[in-house]
């Protein structure tokens, strides 16, 4: 990938740096939240628009590094400082070839990823980062707006099928290469809606779900056929799977949630994260009148820190929560960098989402010792206590007991791995010691036409790199099926994050 950026850059005519001056002349801005007592009464995404002057000025801040770090802190190996210095340059119809040159969807990245390239950033050394991720979602935006994206559709046609299970970010971006390249791909996916946890999981104030539609209807009017309402390992089974294409991808992410085993984790109103968003993202569509699950007058606690969690804290504030209360075992991080996490590593600070920013408590060094239900099996509270880590087990401390009311507790721990019964089973592919599922340097498993992509062979990650992962899972496909090495494929099965 390397190379390939360095041909691109070389191509051109002009000077990559965008203003000589920028990062000293101009302060980091980011775009203005809407208030939140008018966002917390809808499902719209949460930040303002951004002026194209002022985000002129934000990209004129890259520097064009001689060894640009972003690169590193971005599996996808985006062109940074190329679609950086071209929006300086209102040079937007080129900004937007160079970022899709690396990234199939980055309206995706641009609002859900958390920017591992502008903690990356060579600037934020010893200054506030580019604000990388806005100038993102700016180009993207600008090109759906100018009619820029248009389908591609592949010039001649291989006469080789591959399916690709699940349809999540991993899968689409499988799905689109493998298209591209002339194959004929058909995604097949479980639920009645194309997208996975970006259509069910995603809150809509994070990201707008045209943002998806749209550029499914592109992969559509490029060939690339979608089936839904499809149990993979049910509807239909591995043979006739198999039998009916010359490879598959697998895509289905690590969709086995970790539980809180405790006493009175059977009472009504103690529910899994995915068991909660799901629905609430049917009302925000208008499937749905309402969630059967509903945080309306409860005081809510959310067990897990991380994004899952703050999805469940605003979609909490929408439905009229109470009270809201999030629910960490770790101690709270730090507000800059430590020395555990020296530049361009992605530190583990304090964050502030959108979600909280509009309310509710965070509370840090915390573990649940019981759920206390009512005489009618419902759940009415919590008991607490403090923690500390003691050579890497966290040991309660004596005398912080205490309850915490809540009517409704919802898990967001994160994932162990893919679900194996079904698919996973009936295929017979191998599982690595952390149970994913097993590749090999082409992303293939032990089963010899069928491939994985994603959360499923990587466990749970972020979207970047599971595009990444597509990206690479379908040049190993097309490798496999042509005997090619045409498609980028920007990660190795066995890359992991800075960290």
């Amino acid at each position: 990938m390397s190379a390939d950026r360095v041909r691109v850059s070389r191509r051109t005519e002009w000077p990559l740096m965008a203003d000589p001056k920028g990062f000293l002349t101009t302060r980091r801005q980011t775009p203005t939240s809407r208030p939140v007592d008018i966002r917390i009464k809808d499902w719209r995404e949460v930040y303002e628009d951004f002026e194209r002057t002022k985000l002129k000025e934000q990209a004129g801040r890259c520097m064009d590094c001689g060894i640009p770090f972003c690169h590193q802190g971005c599996p996808l190996g985006n062109l940074i400082p190329e679609w950086n210095t071209l929006t300086w340059r209102d040079d937007w119809r080129d900004a937007i070839e160079r970022l899709h040159a690396t990234n199939n969807f980055p309206e995706f990245t641009g609002t859900l990823c958390p920017a591992p390239c502008e903690t990356a950033c060579v600037l934020g050394i010893n200054d506030d980062p580019v604000t990388i991720k806005r100038v993102e979602i700016s180009i993207i935006d600008r090109a759906w707006d100018e009619g820029w994206v248009t389908p591609k559709v592949p010039e001649t046609r291989t006469g080789k099928k591959v399916a690709v299970v699940g349809s999540g970010p991993s899968g689409l971006a499988a799905a689109q290469q493998l298209t591209r390249a002339g194959h004929s791909v058909v995604v097949f996916e479980r639920a009645d809606a194309i997208g996975g946890l970006l259509r069910y999981g995603i809150p809509e104030f994070k990201m707008e779900k045209h943002r998806l539609d749209r550029r499914l209807d592109q992969m559509r009017a490029e060939g690339t056929e979608f089936r839904t309402g499809v149990d993979v390992g049910v509807d239909l089974t591995v043979e006739e799977l198999r039998s009916g294409h010359d490879a598959v991808v697998l895509a289905g992410g690590a969709t086995a949630w970790r539980d809180l085993p405790v006493a009175g984790r059977e009472f009504a109103g103690v529910y899994q994260a995915m068991e909660y968003l799901p629905p609430a993202n049917r009302v925000a569509s208008g499937e749905l009148a309402e969630s059967p699950l509903s945080a309306a007058g409860k005081d809510v606690v959310v067990i897990g820190g991380g994004d899952t969690g703050a999805d469940c804290v605003g979609t909490a504030h929408r439905q009229g929560a109470r009270s809201v209360t999030q629910l960490e075992i770790m101690p709270r991080p730090p507000e800059s960098r430590s020395d555990a996490h020296p530049w361009p590593t992605y530190p583990m600070i304090y964050r502030v989402s959108s979600a909280h920013e509009e309310g509710g408590e965070r509370l840090y060094a915390v573990n649940t010792q019981e759920f206390l239900g009512d005489e009618d099996g419902n759940l009415r509270a919590l008991r607490l206590v403090e923690v500390r880590n003691d050579g890497g087990k966290f040991v309660p401390v004596e005398g912080t007991e205490r309850e915490l009311p809540a009517q409704l507790v919802l898990l967001a721990m994160g994932f162990v791995g893919p679900q194996r019964e079904g698919l996973v089973d009936e295929l017979g592919v191998e599982l690595d010691e952390r149970g994913n599922v097993a590749r090999d340097s082409s992303f293939k498993t032990s089963v010899d036409n069928v491939f994985v992509a994603g959360d499923m062979g990587r466990g749970q990650s972020l979207i970047v790199w599971a595009i990444a992962e597509g990206r690479s899972a379908a040049a190993g496909v097309d490798a496999f099926l042509t005997g090619r090495d045409v498609l980028p494929s920007p990660i190795a099965p066995t890359d992991r994050p800075m960290s």
